[in-house]
């Protein structure tokens, strides 16, 4: 019996970088890489515990909403 040859169904969705998925001239996206993360890395990461409770969200994730939230102007509730 001979093996089925997989079918090539094109670049798949799990393989693909999300950069390549991303419109790259998005203003957004030109503002992520002019970013110094590192520096929010630094600053933040003492505030968090490395071995206690539930783990964190990522720096990045938290100080990137908070730069969305004042670029659009939006309240976060209350």
């Amino acid at each position: 019996m001979l093996a089925k040859k997989p079918i090539d169904n094109g670049p798949s969705l799990f393989y693909s970088s999300l950069s390549v998925m991303l419109n790259q001239k998005h203003p957004l996206y030109i503002l992520a890489d002019q970013v110094n993360w590192s520096v929010f890395e630094e600053a933040f990461a003492p505030l968090y515990c490395q071995d206690n409770g539930r783990p964190a969200k990522p720096i990045r994730l938290m100080v990137g909403l908070l730069i969305l939230k004042h670029l659009r102007n939006v309240s976060d509730g209350g």
